[in-house]
């Protein structure tokens, strides 16, 4: 440990100050002696409770006591059974180790108890009963092997009728305590103490005890020399050994502690403390279960609520967008349809207009035609009798001079507008003629037709 920040380190893990400067101050004036600044740090209650107030401000309770993390009773005594509520958050601020005596030799056990136990920290020293020491500093992980490694030893040592330590860290057994709705039992174990054997063997392993607390207690177990036990018996103020406590949850990360027993007791001494802390208790815990199942049911109700309502609220959504989508897609047949219409009344605009510009344009052609040939001639030798027969079986008859063109005579179909088809041929019968295309510049007189002529329309296939 000559390096200064593993010693600010493992003074910080020993003593359980939070502040890293605080605790460099006090090995600066210990001279960096780190034995030297542990052994004042705890044989001295009065320095180490000015430290923690350095870090903390704690609540007034009586001045004879000291917070630490819990509050407990006088000195010497049982708290009773009046709670006394914790009075700072259970990060379990290390304070005095109140490791307080009325005997000397007592004390000077004590100090040697701590001693050895960061003698063992730094490798020096090694447990009772082959107890390996750990290099590590306390972590999350280390908790859980320091419980894991007290019920082992503990099994060990004394058996396997016992109490059953649950092998976690403090806070994660006090959880389980609440989650359980059970009080939580604490054995904080000290090794080097002479009355902790025959304790351990006549009293905690007890079958009618060891029944007793694992039928209404969740229990947990450390040693003093592991770093959380170590804490816990700071935060107890764990003045005689062996020494039991019970604990429950509180509000706002606090704990209650409801009782302890410290120093030798009997399996019937034992049974009475406890027996009568499960009566007193009894209504607090059948109170927070009742209170517990009510908030679970009305979690339970909230959610079957919310479900429901978001069904509902998803049905509501979904018919909504159904509603949308039909709108929507009637709002595009129908733009689809009224698109189609537009497009078929412009096309039967453009197509009348178009009808009427051809209809102009025949007649116009028709009038033009009708004007090319002149007016019609009086009867005379020269003039041509000509009468057309349409397929209607209709008959139009005209004069025509005999030097008139074939074309003419188209032109005077043309201009009668009785045809709906522009190809069409003029036939004679007797004998049967076609004057097609390649005749319409012969005269009439030369096509045989003067002084006069029968013709029929046969229309071109």
């Amino acid at each position: 440990m000559g390096d200064v920040a593993d010693k600010v380190a493992y003074f910080q893990a020993i003593t359980g100050l939070d502040d890293p400067d605080l605790c460099a101050e006090i090995l600066t004036a210990h001279n960096w002696d780190l034995e030297l600044a542990l052994s004042n740090f705890t044989s001295n209650p009065r320095a180490a409770d000015d430290a923690n107030a350095s870090e903390a401000t704690t609540s007034s309770t009586n001045p004879e006591q000291v917070e630490t993390g819990l509050v407990v009773g006088a000195a010497g005594g049982p708290p009773g059974l009046a709670w006394k509520i914790v009075t700072l958050p259970f990060s379990i601020i290390s304070g005095s180790l109140g490791l307080v005596s009325g005997a000397v030799g007592f004390g000077v056990w004590a100090v040697s108890g701590v001693l050895s136990y960061g003698l063992g920290m730094i490798g020096l020293n090694s447990g009772r009963n082959g107890e390996s020491s750990s290099t590590r500093l306390l972590s999350v992980s280390a908790a859980v092997s320091e419980a894991m490694d007290f019920v082992a030893c503990f099994e060990r040592d004394f058996g396997c009728i016992r109490p059953n330590f649950v092998a976690e860290g403090f806070m994660d057994a006090l959880q389980r305590s609440r989650n359980e709705y059970k009080l939580l039992f604490v054995y904080l174990h000290s090794p080097d103490h002479p009355d902790t054997p025959v304790f351990c063997e006549r009293t905690l392993c007890n079958e009618d005890l060891v029944a007793f607390i694992n039928e209404n207690f969740v229990a947990w177990g450390g040693s003093i020399r592991a770093s959380e036990g170590f804490k816990m018996s700071n935060s107890l103020k764990a003045s005689r050994f062996p020494f039991c406590a019970v604990v429950m949850a509180a509000t706002n990360q606090r704990i209650a502690l409801l009782q302890q027993a410290e120093g030798p007791k009997s399996p019937e001494e034992m049974l009475t403390v406890l027996q009568r802390v499960i009566e007193e208790s009894a209504p607090v815990l059948v109170t927070a279960r009742v209170e517990a199942e009510e908030r679970r049911n009305n979690i339970c109700l909230r959610e079957e609520q919310d479900a429901a309502y978001r069904a509902a609220l998803e049905a509501d959504q979904a018919r909504e967008r159904q509603r949308i989508e039909e709108q929507e897609r009637l709002e595009r047949e129908a733009a689809e349809a009224e698109r189609k219409r537009k497009e078929e009344e412009e096309a039967r605009e453009r197509a009348a207009h178009e009808a009427a510009e051809r209809e102009a344009a025949l007649v116009k052609i028709r009038q033009e035609k009708l004007l090319s040939l002149g007016p019609e001639p009086e009867k005379g030798p020269d003039v041509t009798q000509v009468l057309v027969r349409f397929p209607t079986g209709e008959r139009k008859e005209r004069r025509f001079h005999c030097t008139t063109t074939l074309q003419s005579l188209y032109d005077y179909v043309d201009s009668l507008g009785c045809l709906a088809v522009d190809n069409y041929s003029l036939v004679s019968n007797f004998p049967r003629t076609v004057y097609g295309a390649e005749k319409l510049s012969l005269s009439l007189k030369d096509a045989g037709l003067h002084p006069q002529a029968s013709l029929f329309i046969e229309l071109s296939s």
